[in-house]
């Protein structure tokens, strides 16, 4: 698009960035998300080179009342990060990431996704929890809360978010800190989304590796022995130290090199894991896991935390269709466990997936009330993950999800992890913060965001907004 086309369309004459509407040959590469379900097109995608063009791209959306969304990694199940007709503001241009191993902390633009950052910051044997999928956007990710393989051990990636620079609704530039203005970051921590585009984060770095002894246990889905098994496994994770990062996992056995030929395909159950610490140690630590689960598919091993960080990658293919969920569990009683197992072994296709990590630790030590992420306190988490690569294909896979919710009715909290949730309304705005922060949150977007621009989200509406028709 040329420079005079940019700026009849309201955007400054000094916007840098690159900008692509319909007709143009890479407006479906530009407007496509991981979730293919999702099929929305804005009219004008731009994609800055810093923080002055997303202020320009905001105040054009604001100025000509046009619907705004922002994307970093665009691993949104619910498609928040894209919209219909108004302006997708796609951070994926902006990927600088600078370490300071001194001060233990990483500046990281908002286009950075967690493969990219890990790799930057393993050089200094460092890392922040983040994404167990290697392409999920650090910005996202972060903004929603940030369950890692890392938290119980480290926390939240919100937690470890010590600053940031927030292009706001009436298009300013401003830093939230603990030191300047803190209600921002406090909000930013778990429902960043809401209340601006934030550009460039700050986050703390602990040491990681560069090894750690991680991979995964499998054994086939198969009669009362998996569950027996499956029982001592959740015993000993739920006394398990929480440098013993956990999660159990149902899945069809991928055509991987471990898994024996004929069965591929099959339904198999076990545990991914890794050891936040010394190998030596961890091997003591997993034995009683691995003596357990004998005769398993035992892939085990000391690798660099960059590689196990890519251990479910292969599940999470780019333009498949998918449907989500992520239940807070108080625990992870025998029955529950024993209706988990049966519904894994009903999967239908072979890139979808149940897994249920286990939490606590670090996560759980912090207030609730200390950031807007909630459901600290949840012992679990469910997380189907249907992904299926045609339309004849949905029902059956949306229902899948809907038996493996329901086989965790009796521990579900009612709480959610809106990251992971394909509804936006308020019923389930409230499931993720409760009713008590709800209300806090709203008070702070009538501060921050009181017209309700930054709403292509998990939406904390402000007082007496209502949707334009």
């Amino acid at each position: 698009m040329s420079d005079t086309v940019i700026s009849a369309a309201g955007l400054s004459p000094d916007f840098k960035g690159e900008t692509i509407v319909p007709g143009d040959p890479r407006y479906d590469v530009a407007r496509a998300v991981y979730n293919g379900s999702i099929d929305r097109r804005p009219a004008l995608i731009v994609r800055p080179t810093g923080a002055a063009d997303v202020i320009d791209a905001v105040n054009y959306a604001r100025e000509q009342s046009l619907p705004l969304a922002v994307r970093c990694g665009g691993h949104s199940v619910a498609g928040t990060s894209i919209c219909d007709d108004g302006v997708l503001i796609d951070l994926s241009s902006l990927k600088g990431v600078v370490v300071d191993p001194d001060r233990m902390t990483a500046h990281t633009q908002a286009g950075v996704l967690w493969g990219e950052y890990d790799r930057e910051t393993q050089l200094y044997g460092l890392a922040t929890p983040g994404g167990r999928v290697t392409t999920t956007g650090v910005g996202g990710f972060t903004l929603g809360g940030g369950y890692g393989w890392l938290s119980t051990k480290y926390g939240l990636t919100c937690d470890n978010l010590v600053s940031a620079q927030v292009v706001t609704a009436d298009g300013r530039l401003v830093h939230a800190s603990e030191d300047e203005n803190a209600d921002l970051l406090w909000g930013l921590r778990g429902a960043g989304a809401n209340f601006g585009v934030v550009t460039s984060y700050e986050l703390r770095l602990h040491r990681v590796g560069p090894t750690l002894l991680a991979g995964l246990l499998l054994m086939p889905n198969e009669g009362d022995d998996a569950v027996d098994i499956a029982r001592a496994c959740r015993d000993y994770v739920d006394q398990a130290p929480e440098e013993l990062a956990t999660a159990f996992g149902v899945i069809l056995a991928p055509p991987a090199p471990f898994v024996p030929e004929d069965r591929v395909g099959t339904p198999y159950w076990g545990l991914v894991l890794a050891y936040i610490g010394d190998v030596d140690e961890g091997q003591e630590v997993i034995a009683p896991l691995r003596q357990a689960m004998a005769g398993a598919l035992d892939v085990v091993q000391p690798m660099p935390y960059t590689a196990f960080q890519t251990i479910l990658d292969g599940f999470s293919p780019k333009g498949w269709l998918n449907y989500h969920r992520g239940l807070h569990l108080s625990s992870l009683p025998d029955d529950v466990l024993a209706s988990y197992l049966e519904v894994g072994r009903r999967i239908g296709s072979p890139m979808t997936q149940g897994v249920v990590f286990r939490h606590g630790g670090a996560i759980s030590r912090v207030p609730e009330d200390a950031t807007a992420a909630g459901n600290r306190d949840a012992a679990y988490m469910s997380h189907p993950i249907a992904a299926w690569a045609t339309p004849e294909e949905t029902e059956r896979e949306m229902d899948w999800v809907r038996r493996f919710s329901a086989a965790f009715a009796p521990a579900d909290t009612g709480g959610v992890y809106l990251n992971f949730e394909p509804g936006t309304d308020r019923s389930d705005v409230l499931a993720g913060y409760g009713s008590a922060k709800y209300e806090r949150l709203v008070a702070l977007k009538d501060s921050w965001d009181p017209t309700n621009l930054f709403r292509s989200n998990h939406n904390i509406a402000p007082t007496g907004w209502q949707p334009v028709a």
